[in-house]
């Protein structure tokens, strides 16, 4: 299992056959949903896939919470969790959200020791995270905002036919931060590129783009940036679709559960994202794509389920424990091999480090033969990225206990 490396195989697994509960907190309700619980399906099976074998000979449950995209509400369902024995929790869509686990976990940490709990961030990309509010208790295995900006605009900055950029976000953390980085990396890069309009909209409430569409058409742009995801991308598309409009779209989540069906032909070679997957992966990552897709008839987006299990189960085996104590140590600093090669959890503010890649949505070939959504496309890469290229440095001061 790529995920799954031994880290000295042969230690004594003093906590083998525990059975590990994990709270899976994410939206399962909301316009969102679809996502969720793709989400949730991708942790499921990466836990029964590590449950045939993994480093530290535990069992992993996964325990859904329905946060419904709110911050407050991600409050209310961390303490049922933790009143049931959970000690491991996840999320990951919504920087919000994510903000409020982050302090909520490191608040309770501080008045509870011996049932101290670890937070393991899967997406939320909000820099911040993992600098000037950094917590020890917290773990990101996604790259980050300004990681992904780093390697996207290092891209885009060769593309000619960029001249005029439109920036389109939506109204909270992540879109703030997705606008100020573009306009921050594509200035030091190619200062002849105009930024030629601005929007921030309400996550997760607008059902008609058409409006944005018009302002977009007006601005004379030829290339939108958005960090938009779900339901906000979605729909985006699907306007700009029905417009006629003739831009390219460079985005953080065009892969994600929905997102493909609606872009279909029209949008082939208009579309690019910035990630640390591709559709053009081979070998045991390609194979656990093709079974997700045929068990559940959706895609594997949320590819760090696969880093969480690893990250998780390397370091109890190295921990020789389950206690988070201990395995929060472990994973400092801790190496080991994923789907998308040798990855490093960096100690000094607990950001993953991992290649990084460009994609464009095109028809699917001989080359790239995977059907995303079974569209007959695929987001084939472009330009893959070693893990420096994109790597930040970060302000992080770490409390550790």
């Amino acid at each position: 299992m790529a995920a799954m490396l031994v880290v000295g195989a042969s230690a004594a697994h003093a906590q083998k056959d525990e059975t590990v509960k994990i709270a899976w907190i994410d939206p399962l309700s909301g316009l969102m949903a679809p996502i969720g619980q793709n989400q949730l399906k991708s942790f499921q099976y990466s836990a029964e896939r590590a449950n045939k074998g993994n480093p530290a000979g535990v069992k992993f449950e996964i325990v859904p919470f329905d946060n419904k995209l709110s911050p407050a509400e991600s409050l209310n369902v961390l303490k049922a969790a933790i009143d049931q024995g959970v000690r491991y929790i996840l999320q990951g869509a919504g920087s919000g959200a994510a903000l409020a686990l982050s302090d909520a976990v490191a608040k309770h940490n501080e008045r509870n020791p011996g049932k101290e709990v670890v937070y393991i961030n899967y997406a939320a990309v909000d820099p911040d995270l993992t600098n000037s509010k950094c917590s020890y208790w917290h773990f990101r295995l996604d790259a980050d905002t300004s990681m992904k900006m780093e390697a996207l605009t290092t891209f885009m900055k060769d593309q000619k036919d960029i001249q005029k950029v439109y920036l389109l976000n939506q109204n909270y953390a992540h879109g703030h931060q997705v606008a100020r980085y573009a306009k921050e990396n594509l200035q030091r890069k190619r200062p002849d590129i105009q930024i030629v309009g601005e929007d921030l909209h309400p996550l997760a409430q607008v059902r008609d783009f058409a409006p944005y569409v018009a302002k977009i058409r007006a601005s004379g742009a030829d290339t939108v940036v958005t960090g938009n995801w779900g339901s906000d991308l979605s729909l985006l598309v699907k306007a700009a679709d029905a417009a006629g409009l003739n831009v390219k779209f460079y985005t953080y989540y065009g892969a994600a559960p929905g997102t493909p069906t609606t872009l279909g032909p029209g949008a082939a070679g208009k579309v690019y994202q910035v990630g640390y997957a591709t559709d053009s992966a081979t070998g045991d990552q390609r194979k656990i794509m093709d079974e997700f897709q045929a068990r559940f008839k959706e895609d594997w987006t949320t590819r760090a389920s696969e880093h969480a299990i690893g990250l998780l189960s390397n370091a109890m085996a190295k921990a020789k424990s389950t206690d988070p104590v201990k395995v929060a140590a472990a994973m400092e600093g801790l190496k080991f091999k994923s789907f998308n090669g040798e990855v490093e959890m960096r100690k000094s503010d607990h950001q993953l480090q991992q290649p990084v890649y460009i994609a464009v949505w095109q028809k699917a070939d001989a080359k790239n033969n995977y059907s995303a959504e079974n569209t007959g496309h695929n987001f084939a890469l472009v330009k893959a990225y070693d893990p420096y290229v994109a790597s930040t440095p970060t302000s992080c001061q770490m409390k550790r206990p």
